[in-house]
């Protein structure tokens, strides 16, 4: 029974304060966009035929959990728009992020469509909406119920609302902190209400009495609020422009807003201003914008042939991306416009995806750099120039302002810049020099060499260790930073992280490939996913074979041997070994045994055994613990192997168009087990994982330019011509740094001793006899500086043994000395 009904508005408390615990939305979505106009500073989501999260004023801040309508008839239901309709999705326009939803009710008796689109020079959705009455008997009687819940600022809860009057127009403002919203429809709204979620809200109201609308608060707050509007079909409810009921409704139109502004006159004004132009004109010129944004593009007919899809989902990943940088600060591009499992997520889970990973970030702007743009990536660039810390590392994730959200340190993310930057110096080498990033580059390849080459956390963000991702991405990286010191005359400089890069490689099996392996007989050498090692003082001599392995989310202690993943994979794909390295091709063939699944759209991987993040066995979302399901991304990052092995990967880039939802979005996971419709779980479909995942859209176009180029676009060429051309193996030196001290040195190597500044190394190679005291070099690398201390000649058995006096500080390395044995 309901609570107090009114019957006309009252300035009435709601009851049910402060509302119940709000939640985001579901993380799969139908579709995302904004207009590609900075002046547009608002971001929207579609998801399950309604209007999800809103962001403005930057991308990182969703403001709302969703707009949608209920539908009723007065007497006998209440349709809700998500739950009760059945969905349709299309994208309408070619090459722009416009979106048609049709919801139709199950037996066909109506359906209202929705066309969704941002204002191209304001921060406003526009929401136009037809209604359509198959069934006479409804004509006259259908009343339509628009219902937002404010999330401002990114939090559900302390948000107040009130209804607000301009003139004629019958509109709602809510608040929190300094973020303002502004909703309404350009008919105006016959009846509206204020409540808290779940006790007074306008589901509450309708669902739960006579199917009409008879409660009116005025306002409600701080808590967490619903706002409910009654859309004046008829034209009795004071908007100005609103026209009378025609055809007892059949056909009706009219336009929903949502504004944002710095103060309630700001939002609202620029929602009066939205609708004061006809929504045609506004869909003009926010298609044009993106059409003009293609054109910008390289000519993408070139690329129809490399796709199985005549270029559709080229044409949207590249858009997709664009869709998600920030205009206020340019060059930070999100991982997604979504929360994975985001319905199961309250205020307490801030970051969600709408956050900046290096890692990401990289690889969506590499991406676009391989569909000929130059801007995007040298904006990206720049403002990672800007986040850089003073030692040289990037952030984990961080806030579009720069502000770290996780606090781990994950060395693929370190080197993932001068990836970048070699990629810019060779497309744009005049802009690369103008913009001043060698300072910048060079720090991080500092950090690089005295922070690995143990990572505190691998790609996946799980593990400690030697990870071969890592690894590989290291490797590349200083090779690229040597290639470009030479170029600028820098010989010793290069010299130097040569030396490094070569140790590097060197010790890519000993490190990372076990000999005792299980997962598949007769292959018991294979690389492993990482063997664990404590990032701050690790084990310099590992063994892959014994050790273990903490796997997260419940995964377990396992054998570090048993522990397969894809990421050996990028020692091909940067440079870094060939395709047919006997160590690959039986890793490859471990990694499918174990885990590839073959789906109804293709070949996809899981990441590794025994991984838990993801959608539960009775597909429940993901809670720390789960079942780790498919990756599209690892089905492209196989078909770059594919295609360094020369052999043809379109079947690849198909698998991937074929993995993608109904308006091409491609998801971070797949479901790969049985159906389980009452969960929308579907054998080869997205999960409740982030969709769309922009690492999944920008290895599709990183694939698709690949096979067009017929070799790897990310392949660093200085790294491929020295270790899989060269075929370099071996190194002069064996390094020592305070993070790695190496404790033995192979007969016939240098053992060079790297250090973060200058410093008198105090040594010997004969147990004191002979004594020397020899000054550091500078390594023209940052600050840091080098020595080698004189192994090469020495027997196998021989003994070194050093200290360091600091200038500086004027004082000995207190404590102890440090040794390495000649083996």
């Amino acid at each position: 029974m309901k609570n107090s009904p009114l019957a006309t508005p009252s300035t009435v408390a709601p009851p049910g304060a402060p509302g119940a615990q709000a939640f985001w939305s579901r993380s799969a979505k139908d579709g995302i966009g904004t207009a590609y106009h900075t002046g547009c500073r608002l971001w929207f989501t579609l998801s399950q035929g309604v209007i999800s999260e809103i962001y403005c004023p930057t991308v990182d801040t969703p403001n709302t959990r969703e707009l949608h309508f209920l539908v009723s008839d007065g007497e006998n239901f209440c349709h809700e728009e998500k739950r009760d309709l059945r969905h349709g999705v299309e994208m309408p326009e070619r090459g722009a992020l416009l979106y048609r939803q049709t919801n139709s009710e199950a037996t066909g008796r109506y359906r209202l469509i929705k066309e969704v689109l941002a204002d191209p020079h304001s921060s406003v959705l526009l929401v136009r909406t037809r209604l359509e009455i198959a069934d006479e008997s409804l004509r006259g009687k259908l009343r339509l119920f628009a219902l937002l819940s404010p999330h401002l600022g990114g939090r559900g809860a302390e948000n107040t609302a009130q209804c607000l009057e301009l003139g004629e127009r019958t509109l709602f403002h809510a608040e929190r902190e300094d973020f303002h919203l502004v909703f309404g429809s350009d008919r105006g709204f016959s009846r509206r209400s204020v409540g808290y979620l779940g006790a007074s809200d306008g589901w509450q109201d309708l669902h739960k009495g006579n199917f009409q609308m008879d409660w009116q608060y005025r306002q409600a707050g701080p808590g967490s609020l619903v706002l409910t509007g009654e859309v004046d079909l008829a034209g009795t409810g004071g908007a100005a422009i609103s026209t009378p009921l025609v055809d007892g409704g059949n056909g009706a139109e009219f336009v929903l807003g949502v504004a944002f502004g710095d103060s309630s006159v700001s939002a609202a004004a620029k929602l009066v201003q939205s609708f004061a132009t006809p929504f045609e004109k506004h869909r003009a010129v926010y298609v044009a914008q993106w059409q003009r944004a293609a054109a910008e593009a390289e000519d993408e007919q070139n690329i129809t042939e490399h796709t199985g899809d005549g270029g559709s989902l080229y044409r949207l990943s590249h858009r997709v991306l664009l869709a998600h940088e920030d205009k206020n600060f340019q060059g930070a591009l999100i991982a997604s416009l979504s929360t994975p499992w985001g319905e199961t997520k309250t205020d307490e889970d801030a970051g969600g995806y709408h956050l900046v990973w290096t890692r990401d970030l990289v690889q969506s702007v590499s991406a676009l750099l391989a569909t000929g743009d130059i801007a995007t990536p040298m904006r990206a660039l720049l403002w990672l120039t800007c986040i850089q810390k003073p030692d040289g590392s990037f952030p984990q994730n961080s806030w579009i302002d720069g502000v770290p959200y996780w606090q781990g340190i994950q060395l693929d993310e370190m080197a993932a810049p001068l990836l970048l930057g070699w990629r810019l110096w060779k497309a744009a080498p005049e802009e690369f020099e103008r913009a001043r990033f060698r300072p910048v580059l060079m720090r991080a390849s500092a950090y690089l060499i005295t922070a690995g080459p143990v990572t505190a956390q691998e790609r996946w963000e799980e593990n400690a260790g030697y990870s071969p991702s890592t690894l590989a991405t290291i490797i590349a990286a200083i090779c690229a930073l040597a290639e470009m010191s030479r170029a600028y005359g820098h010989t010793e400089r290069a010299d130097f992280a040569l030396a490094y890069a070569d140790w590097l490689n060197s010790h890519v099996e000993d490190w990372c490939v076990t000999t005792v392996g299980e997962r598949l007989p007769g292959k018991p050498r294979h690389y492993v996913r990482i063997t664990p090692a404590d990032p701050l003082a690790p084990d310099p001599h590992p063994d892959p074979n014994t050790l273990e392995v903490s796997l997260a989310g419940g995964g377990g202690r396992r054998p570090a041997r048993e522990i397969i993943g894809g990421d050996f994979l990028h020692f091909v794909r940067l440079g870094i070994r060939p395709a047919d390295d006997p160590i690959v091709l039986d890793s490859v063939e471990v990694y499918d045994a174990s885990l590839k699944r073959d789906l109804p759209g293709g070949p996809c991987w899981r990441r590794y055994p025994f991984d838990a993040y993801g959608q539960k066995s009775d597909g429940s979302a993901y809670d720390g613990t789960g079942e780790g399901r498919s990756w599209p991304i690892l089905t492209g990052e196989r078909g770059h192997y594919e295609l360094a092995a020369g052999r043809d990967p379109l079947p690849f880039i198909q698998a991937m168009e074929r993995f993608a939802g109904e308006t091409g979005l491609l998801p971070e996971q797949l479901w790969d087990a049985d159906d389980i419709p009452e969960k929308a779980m579907f054998y080869g479909r997205p999960s409740g994982s982030a969709m769309p995942l922009c690492w999944s859209h920008a290895e599709y176009l990183s694939l698709v330019r690949s096979s067009r180029d017929g070799r790897v676009f990310d392949r660093i060429e200085s790294a491929f011509e020295r270790y899989v051309v060269g075929g370099k193996r071996d190194s002069a030196y064996e390094m020592w740094t305070f993070r790695h001290r190496t404790r033995r040195v192979p007969v016939g190597r240098t053992l060079r001793l790297i250090l973060q500044t200058s410093a008198t190394v105090h040594w010997t190679t004969d147990h004191w006899a002979n004594i020397g005291n020899s000054d550091t070099v500078a390594a023209a690398l940052g600050d840091l500086h080098f020595f080698d201390l004189p192994t090469a000649e020495l027997p196998a058995g021989a003994h070194t043994e050093w200290t360091f006096f600091w200038p500086a500080a004027n004082r000995w390395e207190g404590g102890e000395n440090f040794s390495a044995e000649v083996v």
